[in-house]
């Protein structure tokens, strides 16, 4: 069987309507993609993540004639005019298979891996995360959580409480479970994230480790001696403050999610008091925090 493929430009508030009206004129499958590289860190509560300008397509069986398809989209959009639209012809294949090619095993460091759930693991003897790509934010291909996923892989955590704030798929939490860590928060404002999180962390062994929260459950007195906090720079700035108190003392705040345009911006903000280190990676870096050391007596 052949497969037309219809792809709609569509604005994020048009994006429901759209896909709605590509199931009513028969789509056997309908996915959206960002029609950009704009990675999604801040999402409303209970939202599903949407881009701003979206790809939405439906898969229909090519049998059906290009004309009587256009046809049942036209009248599915009816009385709306039916918006503008590509047309792409695509032959019989594992469309499964095809989707999964896509996503391989990724390697941060010499000894930590992230891997699709289907695939072989490349290196039994190191620590392997498995972590199939979804809809929650985080399977760690976007520089954001590369730079994050690469520092943690440097880290001795025996012992350590971890704090993800903005958790996403629960990645970087997981991960520092598996590579020691005694105990993990997540944290999301986004059910739909704590749910992913949940169901990766089973998938690791790690749920008695990990607990998942919304912002308003946040246990009492929460610290972590290594808090990631993975959102957009604005959010990290209005933040600070409570970012720095879920620090623990000589704990480490690491930030990501920050433009180097937003470098001076953020460094502005939570150099007072504390001593910064940043990498870099493409157009983004991350950022550690660390309290300074109190002077000791006598010394100057």
């Amino acid at each position: 069987m052949s497969w037309l493929k219809i792809t709609f430009a569509v604005e994020k508030g048009q994006l429901d309507f759209v896909t709605e009206r590509l199931e009513l004129a028969g789509a056997q499958a309908v996915t959206i993609e960002d029609d950009g590289d704009h990675p999604l860190f801040d999402l409303l509560n209970g939202e599903s993540p949407v881009w701003d300008n979206s790809l939405a397509t439906g898969l229909f069986n090519a049998e059906q004639g290009l004309d009587t398809i256009i046809a049942e989209l036209s009248g599915s959009f009816a009385p709306d005019k039916l918006p503008d639209y590509r047309v792409e012809s695509l032959p019989d294949q594992d469309w499964e298979r095809c989707w999964m090619d896509r996503f391989q095993p990724i390697q941060y460091g010499p000894d930590l891996w992230i891997c699709p759930t289907w695939s072989d693991v490349p290196d039994p003897d190191a620590t392997n995360v498995m972590l199939d790509p979804g809809l929650a934010f985080g399977s760690g291909t976007h520089e954001t959580t590369t730079l994050c996923m690469q520092w943690l892989a440097k880290q001795q955590l025996e012992d350590k409480a971890i704090i993800d704030f903005g958790c996403g798929s629960g990645i970087l939490a997981i991960a520092a479970l598996k590579l020691g860590a005694a105990s993990a928060l997540g944290i999301d404002i986004d059910p739909q994230a704590l749910q992913a999180s949940g169901s990766n962390a089973e998938i690791n062994n790690v749920s008695d480790k990990l607990e998942l929260v919304l912002p308003g459950q946040l246990p009492a007195n929460s610290s972590g001696d290594i808090v990631f906090a993975n959102i957009l720079a604005g959010t990290l700035i209005e933040l600070k403050s409570h970012l720095l108190e879920l620090r623990a003392p000589q704990g480490v705040l690491v930030l990501s999610g920050i433009l180097r345009t937003q470098e001076a911006l953020v460094v502005d903000v939570f150099a007072p008091g504390n001593i910064l280190q940043v990498e870099k990676d493409g157009d983004w870096l991350m950022m550690t925090v660390k309290e300074k050391s109190a002077p000791i007596k006598g010394t100057m």
